[in-house]
């Protein structure tokens, strides 16, 4: 059974879902955006059952994780979300760890898998493939997918994050994915923690910064240095990708192989859209641990 707790970071009290056998090998679960720990509900039960210890946090701007201090920039960047992960780590006394991620916790599993492979036992990312190196244009047809990142970058898209983010949220989970795959009851759950009152100024930094349209936190500029300058991952990593992502399209994740030097697979599923967690979580359960198990011996 998933427990609410929270822990004390340098930067932040971190809320989050723990489960599993106490001395179960820990999995880190990071959600994505606009999504929050939940994303995990069905899926970590699986890898709990198999003998896993999983720990789903609230990320920064989101839930009822929260700043120690308003001095504090609110950073969106994923460099500074990498060094959330490895501080709840350090708070919790896990020094190796397995990482899951959606979407943006993608993105950070990705990082730390490539820059800290000695704290990384296994890498698994979903809706999302790994480029090494800064970020790059999109080709057309993924650039029109992003409207929204380019939409926030103006200041009418910040208008509409700020006074109706709920709105904005929802019209991407009705864009993203086939219809029929989430009811208002799920959505209004996890849209509560949309109410963080950070979770504005994280989500339009961070969309604001990877393609630099905002000044970058200083406090990650050796990070986010290292982040750029990782060529490979040499940790297993599998990575999931719905064949019916409409945000993230599939074909994006395609011909990374060469960029891993410790065993990669990525499996397309089949009517799945951008929240495979959500919409099929028996199948990416099962996908998982069996990956997690298999990384382990």
């Amino acid at each position: 059974m998933n427990r609410l707790s929270f822990c004390d970071t340098p930067l932040l009290r971190v809320a989050y879902l723990a489960g599993g056998p106490e001395d179960g090998q820990p999995v880190l679960l990071l959600h994505g955006w606009p999504d929050d720990a939940t994303t995990f509900a069905d899926v970590a039960p699986v890898l709990q059952v198999a003998g896993f210890r999983t720990f789903a946090p609230w990320l920064r701007g989101f839930g009822q994780t929260a700043f120690h201090s308003k001095e504090t920039m609110r950073s969106g960047e994923i460099a500074a979300m990498a060094q959330d992960a490895l501080d709840l780590a350090d708070a919790l006394g896990i020094r190796r760890f397995a990482v899951v991620g959606h979407d943006w916790g993608a993105r950070i599993a990705y990082l730390l898998a490539s820059v800290f492979p000695e704290r990384i036992t296994c890498c698994a990312a979903m809706s999302l493939g790994w480029q090494p190196g800064a970020a790059a244009t999109p080709p057309l047809e993924q650039a029109r997918a992003f409207w929204y990142q380019w939409f926030m970058a103006t200041n009418r898209g910040e208008e509409i994050v700020r006074q109706d983010g709920r709105a904005f949220a929802r019209f991407q989970w009705e864009s993203w994915s086939p219809p029929g795959w989430f009811d208002d009851v799920l959505f209004d759950k996890v849209a509560i923690s949309f109410e963080n009152p950070d979770w504005a100024d994280v989500t339009l930094h961070s969309y604001r910064v990877r393609w630099g349209e905002a000044e970058p936190d200083p406090r990650y500029a050796e990070l986010a240095r290292r982040q750029i300058a990782a060529k490979t991952i040499s940790v297993p990593t599998l990575t999931l990708h719905g064949e019916d992502d409409h945000v993230v399209l599939a074909k994006s994740s395609e011909g990374k192989e060469r960029h891993f030097i410790a065993g990669y697979d990525r499996r397309l599923l089949p009517g799945v859209g951008h929240f495979p967690a959500r919409e099929a979580p028996r199948q990416v359960g099962e996908m998982l641990e069996e990956f997690l198990i298999a990384s382990s011996q």
